[in-house]
């Protein structure tokens, strides 16, 4: 292998090998041969009736609380277009994924950033902002292997988060496409499963357990909430792809999803243990928690390790990463998120030896 075949840790996307092609091939012509009309139809701007209805069943909730997009981050713009004016105040997690910082802050937000540590985001630190008079609209949470940290929010957490949303009357947005990616541990409940004061408005995605080309995610929550969405969905572009959410709907039904979450997870737990390994024993003074789920890795780099040279520098040698400075307001000057969804085993250790001669040359 040589620096000219590069090696990416920057895109949070699984590699073809643990794609389940021959399953979306025949979930494909059986979407085509059962429903001809539907999957050919403009449809309506709440998705494919049958994959709303098996979203809603998978959720225990009302179809009508149900609305299915063209991802999950069309799911998050929506919700924030909804929600946010310029000047209303936002809560985010502090690292947060990036694209959640850009958008909010397009829309004229006034975003806090609040602590994010291994068991989630610090609700004491969120409380103490509630007490000073800040009186968010949203707080957007990633709870399960969060983009870009990894982290997981406890389930007491959830509750006391909860709490504070009915207290202070603000919308918890839970962002979850990373739930059914998890390598160790019990699956915890949703904020939405157990939410009594329709605080909570739930997102997750396809991307991670199917495959991203499919592009299907969705939003549920309240009923009102999701026809008001439903009305600006229609103006904005009549109906989401039927054809892809039709393919969906087939793979999920007859248990290929099953199969396919199997696959992932095995996958991306042996990539993760293996990146971790080739952390520890490559770049001196590395700091990190490895994740029990998702798809990223964060990593704190010793002090005199500028991410602004080092990401150019690993470029250079071939290697793509993402500075952690992206997630955040301010800092993150020496941290990066590594995702090593899209890297084989084989090529893991290639690709932090690479970074750690980035290192030594910016060192140097």
């Amino acid at each position: 292998m040589t620096p000219q075949q590069p090696i990416s840790f920057a895109r949070g996307a699984p590699s073809l090998d643990i794609i389940d092609v021959d399953g979306l091939k025949a979930a494909a012509v059986r979407a085509f041969e059962t429903d001809p009309a539907g999957v050919t139809a403009y449809g309506t701007s709440v998705g494919y009736p049958p994959l709303r209805k098996w979203i809603a069943e998978k959720h225990g909730v009302a179809v009508e609380q149900v609305l299915v997009t063209n991802g999950s981050l069309q799911a998050d713009a929506l919700l924030f277009e909804y929600l946010v004016r310029p000047g209303d105040d936002v809560v985010v997690e502090k690292p947060t994924y990036d694209r959640t910082l850009l958008n909010l802050r397009n829309l004229g937000a006034n975003v806090h950033q609040v602590t994010l540590d291994s068991e989630g985001i610090d609700v004491a630190e969120l409380r103490k902002l509630l007490e000073s008079g800040v009186r968010p609209k949203l707080a957007h949470i990633i709870p399960n292997f969060q983009n870009p940290a990894g982290a997981t929010l406890s389930a007491e957490r959830r509750a006391a988060l909860l709490e504070l949303a009915a207290e202070y009357r603000f919308t918890i947005f839970e962002d979850d496409p990373y739930a059914d990616v998890r390598f160790r541990g019990d699956k915890l409940p949703t904020m939405l499963s157990a939410d009594t004061a329709d605080t909570v408005v739930h997102a997750s995605s396809f991307t991670k357990t199917v495959c991203p080309g499919v592009r299907v995610g969705y939003l549920v929550g309240s009923k009102g909430v999701i026809a008001d969405i439903a009305k600006r969905a229609t103006n904005l572009y009549i109906s989401p792809s039927m054809a892809a959410q039709a393919i969906v709907h087939q793979f999920c039904v007859v248990g290929d999803i099953d199969r396919s979450i199997a696959t992932v997870n095995a996958a991306l737990a042996e990539r993760a243990g293996v990146l971790a390994a080739s952390l520890r024993e490559h770049i001196p003074g590395v700091r990190f928690t490895e994740p029990d789920g998702g798809y990223f890795l964060w990593i704190d780099l010793p002090d005199d390790v500028d991410v602004d040279l080092l990401a150019p520098a690993a470029e250079e040698l071939g290697v793509a990463v993402v500075k952690g400075s992206d997630f955040l307001l301010e800092g993150g000057k020496h941290s990066l998120r590594l995702a090593f969804s899209a890297v084989t085993v084989d090529r893991i250790d290639e690709g932090v030896r690479r970074l750690a001669a980035a290192i030594d040359r910016i060192r140097r």
